[in-house]
């Protein structure tokens, strides 16, 4: 009956969350024949119900430091929600029993043996902890005779913490008068003929008498006990420990030994192991989430964004990725500020249906600013803190160059910020000096394959790469894939020809069409063009090369479109760093070197956990720049913060530089590679941005501003908005509604920010709003997130905007004139010659 009732249970919780399997985990420790028998049972009943039963087993040479190490591993395991220690412990070394039942997580303590749930249960919090299987199972006996316990007097003989002491407190809290009765009773029997409710846990063969039974009591008999009996064929029985044949003429119930409370112990152990999986699902269910908000003290004038972030006091990240729905082994902390998560929490999410996206973008950037990370960060915290949705943003991490010149930061401004300011604009977590080590690896191969091809003969370079080992060669799998590529189908190192060998070892480089640059994460104008190889070493092999900045190395662009490790790995080994005296591509893959970069990146892919200034989550997980690649932040962190919002929720990420080219780019390149739908555009403009688009004069960076931006002017203003008005043509090309975020300065009269609004609605805007998040945070956005929220409802009919089998040539006048307006477009000799070499390769 119970196991029908969980087995049901189980069918339903696996309907609601599709993927997810209720998961129990025992650990043994040696080999007892009671202890497999017990084990076995469990492991039946476990399948029958449709839990995921994973039974581990150390040997009896196990010490006390193995059972904890296995215990803290399944602790942290997301798919174990029940776990169980195997008692007695079969090891030939000391162990303390108490340590390792102690040492169980106690939210999976499906047997209530920690003294957390002991503690919890003998202060009558039954609803928080877990109950020891057997008198759970004892309890359940006792309701199925339909006798009320409130009131009844209860006699508990034995007080063991298995069962004796559990089983009293359980009957106390159910309202019982209860008596705890054990060796040095010395009125047991007057004591048990007393018990309208008896429970009997003393582990001695038929100890109580049938005489003593009170007459139409329930008796409960939970002692296994083996005694002399030479008509079995094992010469023993197992007995109780009540006198079964007399006791049964007394008692109203009594159960049987064997078959009474151990089939139901197994049985309230898959019950406590459903309920785990259940709080486990209420505390952890995607979507569901309990965010406790920074309340922001603004003040006027708004103080420089450095005060404002070092003047908060960020929530602990581990505090953040709880109230996400982040499990604790999903989360990598890097101090108390910003954490790690693990692609782990994609692949448990993964069968959880997407929030909605939302890309924020503006329009043809201007030395004044237009705010889109300011706004990105006002708009969250205006869904999470002031309406209360379920709210991700996901954002590039800066480069240190632009962040040291002129442009500074790109945390956001005023109220509307990524806190720490400091920690989210210089080394974060590290990635972006992975990055450098990897680029620069590729680098160093490249120069240094040159140079032994260069001075050594084939069978020299062939030993060098295929090295004998105690008499032994062996090509490691990334030089069998070299072979394929040569189309030679050969794994034995000694089957080679000497043309195979010469193929094999010599890349053949040719230096002039290498396109990998060293890199820095820093401008240094010194180092865009320098000699190499000028050391007596390089035996005069030397050649002009430069390095870049490190947020445009390829690497990044290959972090932010990756969709886990493996997938980073294979497209590390497919990028083209040269082409050979032949005219053919040499990879990374070539140069042997794609396991080498994954390790070096195994950590930078997995996206970084931050919060803005009023507490709502942040990823911030790679920079590439939009004018050399394609500028939007990874697809892996807008993957996860979608599953972690939930339906409802929303993902607000932004694309760099304007609509023309971030925008497009997000469309054509990260939607087509990642498969997601973009729901809504929210296009960024400034009236004094506009203003330039209209005409207005120069701007220097340090200089007052033209008076034309200090004073109203509706005519060049008017001018201007068709540079937005085009950008809201570019949004809709794409089938997504678009809302126009006008970011308000004080400067702005109530009259030209009413015409921004006025003539992005007449170019097609769903909505324009007035917004003044810089300096008012979340609040000053809040009408601009009930306008996304509108037109997320809003079908969205996304289209890309060229098939991608289409030729180079073909793509580049398709976004020329969709996007730029141009009639048509002319290569010069030079691109025309790149864009046979990307198409041969």
């Amino acid at each position: 009956q119970v196991r029908e009732r969980l087995k049901k249970q189980v069918v339903e919780m696996k309907e609601k969350f599709p993927g997810f399997t209720p998961g129990l985990a025992i650990l043994q420790v040696g080999n007892r024949d009671d202890s497999n028998l017990y084990i076995s049972m469990k492991l039946k009943a476990a399948a029958e119900i449709g839990i995921s039963a994973n039974h581990i087993k150390l040997p009896n040479t196990a010490t006390e430091a193995d059972v904890l190490k296995c215990i803290a591993s399944l602790n942290g395991d997301p798919a174990v929600h029940g776990f169980i220690v195997q008692l007695p412990l079969d090891s030939d070394k000391p162990i303390n029993t108490e340590k390792i039942t102690n040492a169980v997580a106690p939210e999976k303590d499906v047997d209530g043996l920690s003294s957390i749930n002991a503690g919890k249960l003998s202060r009558g919090d039954l609803g928080d902890c877990f109950i020891p299987c057997t008198p759970k199972g004892c309890m359940e006996l006792i309701r199925q005779t339909g006798i009320q316990v409130a009131g009844k007097r209860a006699v508990v003989v034995g007080r063991s913490k298995i069962v004796g002491s559990p089983m009293h407190d359980l009957l106390l809290w159910n309202h019982a008068t209860v008596t705890t009765c054990h060796s040095k009773t010395s009125t047991l029997a007057e004591e048990v003929a007393k018990a309208d409710i008896l429970v009997v846990a003393a582990g001695k063969a038929e100890m109580v008498k049938g005489e003593w039974i009170k007459p139409g009591a329930i008796v409960i008999d939970c002692g296994i006990n083996h005694v002399p009996d030479s008509t079995k064929a094992s010469g023993k029985r197992v007995v109780g420990d009540v006198a079964y044949n007399t006791a049964k003429e007394k008692a109203s119930y009594i159960t049987p030994v064997p078959g009474g409370v151990g089939p139901m112990t197994v049985a309230m152990l898959m019950q406590s192991t459903v309920e785990s999986a259940q709080r486990f699902l209420e505390k952890f269910q995607p979507g569901k989430w309990n965010v406790q908000y920074n309340q922001l003290t603004l003040k006027m004038p708004v103080p420089s964004d450095i005060e404002i972030s070092q003047s908060s006091i960020p929530k602990p990240i581990d505090q953040v990725a709880k109230e996400v729905g982040l499990l604790p082994d999903e989360v990598e902390l890097y101090g108390q500020t910003k954490a790690k998560v693990h692609l782990s929490a994609l692949k448990r999410l993964k069968n959880q249906p997407d929030g909605k996206y939302v890309v924020v973008t503006g329009i043809t950037p201007t030395p004044l600013g237009e705010g889109k990370s300011t706004t990105t960060v006002g708009l969250v915290q205006a869904l999470g803190a002031h309406l209360h949705q379920n709210v991700f943003a996901c954002v590039r991490q800066p480069s240190q160059g632009p962040t040291f010149g002129i442009k500074g930061g790109a945390a956001g401004g005023g109220y509307c910020q990524v806190i720490p300011m400091e920690e989210f604009n210089l080394h974060l977590t590290g990635d972006i000096h992975a990055i450098t080590a990897a680029n620069n690896l590729v680098a160093a191969a490249i120069d240094a394959r040159i140079f032994h091809e260069l001075t050594q003969t084939d069978q020299a370079l062939y030993n060098r790469l295929v090295p004998s080992v105690n008499g032994v060669r062996k090509f490691s799998d990334i030089q069998i894939r070299r072979l394929q590529k040569l189309g030679i189908n050969k794994t034995d190192p000694t089957a080679l020809t000497k043309e195979e060998v010469n193929l094999f070892v010599r890349l053949d480089i040719d230096p002039g069409t290498i396109t990998w640059q060293r890199v820095l994460d820093t401008n240094d104008r010194f180092l865009r063009k320098i000699t190499i190889g000028q050391s007596p070493t390089e035996k005069g092999f030397s050649r002009t090369a430069q390095f870049d900045i490190t947020v445009s190395s390829e690497i990044m662009a290959v972090l932010a479109l990756s969709d886990g490790l493996d997938d980073m790995k294979k497209r590390l080994g497919r990028m083209v760093v040269a082409s050979s005296k032949r005219g053919e591509p040499v990879t990374a893959d070539d140069l042997g070197v794609t396991g080498a970069l994954a390790v070096l990146m195994k950590d930078a892919v997995k996206p970084n956990l931050m919060q803005t200034l009023e507490g709502t989550p942040v990823f911030v997980h790679a920079g590439p720049f939009a004018n050399i690649a394609h500028g939007n932040s990874s697809v892996l962190a807008d993957k996860i913060a979608l599953k972690l919002v939930g339906k409802e929720g929303f993902v607000v990420t932004e694309a760099g530089f304007g609509a023309d080219i971030g925008m497009e780019k997000f469309f054509n390149i990260k939607c087509r590679y990642s498969g997601l739908r973009p729901h809504v555009v929210v296009l960024v403009a400034t009236v004094r941005a506009l203003k330039m688009h209209g005409g207005g004069p120069a701007v220097t960076a340090g200089v007052p501003l033209p008076k034309e931006y200090m004073e109203e002017n509706l005519q060049l203003l008017a001018k201007g908005c068709s540079n937005l008005n085009k950008q809201i043509q570019n949004a809709q090309m794409f089938g997504v509604p678009v809302v126009v975020a006008v970011n308000a300065f004080k400067t702005d009269t109530k009259a030209e920010l009413a015409l921004v609004v006025q003539l992005a609605k007449e170019a097609g805007a769903f909505d324009a709003v007035e917004c003044t998040h810089w300096a008012e945070g979340g609040k000053g956005a809040v009408a601009l997130a009930r306008a996304v929220q509108r037109a997320s409802q809003t079908p969205s009919n996304f289209r890309f905007l060229y098939n991608v089998e289409l030729p180079v040539i073909d793509k580049i006048r398709l976004i020329a004139q969709q996007i730029y307006g141009a009639s048509d477009i002319e290569l010069l000799p030079e691109a025309q010659e790149k864009v046979a070499l990307y198409t041969k390769q």
